[in-house]
C-alpha cells in the first residue's frame, strides 16, 4: 500500500516537473497554444529561435536544439514522435578530431512544412527542410531536403514514394 502511494507521489511530482519545464518553453519560445508536449523528457534548448505550430506536437524524449543564429519551424498539424532529434549545430565529421583546433561547427535552420509526420527514432541535421504533407520513416537519419507529399525513409533517409491522392 505505501508503495503505492509513493508511487502515486511521485508521478505527481514528475508531472508538476514537466508541466514546469514545458510552460518555460511556452515563455521563452514561439509554442502556439494548441501544440503539445505529448509525454516526458522532451527538450528544447539553445541560444536560437524556436517556433512551434499551430496543432503539433512532440512525443517523449524528443529533442531539439536551436544555436544562436538559427531557428527550428515545425509548421501546422506536425506529429513529431517519440526521440526525435533535431539540430541546427553540428561538428564538421571531415577533419581529424586528434588535432587541438577543430573546424567550426555547420550551422542551418531547420523547416519542417505542415502536416509532417516525423515516426519514432529520427535524427534530422542542420540546415534541412521537410516540405508539407510528408512521412518520414522510423529510425531515419534526415541529410538532405525532403520535397512536399513525399515518403523517406533509411540511412541516409532516401525517397520510398510520392503519396498519390485518390
Amino acid at each position: 500500500m505505501l508503495d503505492r502511494i509513493a508511487g502515486s507521489i511521485y508521478g505527481r511530482s514528475r508531472s508538476v516537473h514537466y508541466r514546469h519545464r514545458y510552460l518555460t518553453y511556452c515563455n521563452r519560445d514561439e509554442v502556439h497554444t494548441s501544440f503539445g508536449f505529448n509525454g516526458t523528457d522532451i527538450r528544447l534548448y539553445g541560444d536560437g529561435e524556436i517556433f512551434l505550430g499551430k496543432k503539433s506536437y512532440m512525443g517523449t524524449n524528443a529533442t531539439l536544439q536551436s544555436a544562436e543564429g538559427c531557428k527550428v519551424v515545425i509548421g501546422k498539424r506536425c506529429q513529431i514522435s517519440h526521440n526525435v532529434r533535431i539540430y541546427t549545430a553540428s561538428a564538421d565529421p571531415n577533419q581529424d578530431f586528434t588535432k587541438e583546433k577543430v573546424k567550426p561547427n555547420k550551422l542551418g535552420d531547420v523547416i519542417i512544412g505542415n502536416g509532417v509526420w516525423i515516426r519514432a527514432n529520427v535524427f534530422i541535421n542542420p540546415n534541412i527542410t521537410i516540405g508539407n504533407n510528408t512521412v518520414v520513416g522510423a529510425n531515419s537519419v534526415v541529410t538532405k531536403d525532403i520535397p512536399d507529399n513525399a515518403i523517406y525513409g533509411g540511412v541516409p533517409a532516401r525517397l520510398i514514394k510520392y503519396k498519390r491522392f485518390e
